[in-house]
């Protein structure tokens, strides 16, 4: 999966879950902080394309049905593909996010079977566990 296409998946993810995370421990609370200031700029970044916000609302409604974050992360990818300014502010929040949950890094697999996968060379920095 090329790096666009990895950080929008992780943002569509992240921003999906936000309005679910549970503000218990402290890295958690940092993580959803992350989670919201995420949602709420990609939120922004939408204003005024009606598909573009109707998938995101869709996602956060609905963090756990397939389609919906599968949508979301089509339009961000785009969105991320024709702004490398946000792009960059999406990679961002995504790493700062991970940072915050001790570096520990979850992406929903449900999710991740409906993304076309790129064949190409993919770099990864910092640890990678696939248990």
């Amino acid at each position: 999966m090329d790096p666009i296409s990895t950080a929008a998946l992780a943002g569509a993810t992240l921003a999906a879950t936000a309005a679910l995370q549970s503000v218990g421990e402290e890295a958690g609370r940092s993580s959803w902080t992350v989670a919201s200031r995420l949602a709420e700029r990609i939120r922004h970044r939408f204003a005024g394309n009606h598909e573009a916000e109707g998938a995101l609302a869709r996602a956060c409604d609905s963090p756990d049905d397939e389609a919906a974050v599968g949508e979301l992360h089509r339009v961000l990818r785009e969105y991320m593909l024709q702004d490398s300014e946000f792009a960059q502010e999406v990679r961002r929040l995504v790493d700062e996010s991970v940072r915050s949950a001790g570096g520990v890094g979850g992406v929903n697999a449900a999710v991740i079977k409906n993304v076309q996968v790129n064949h190409g060379k993919v770099e990864v920095a910092g640890d990678l566990n696939f248990s």
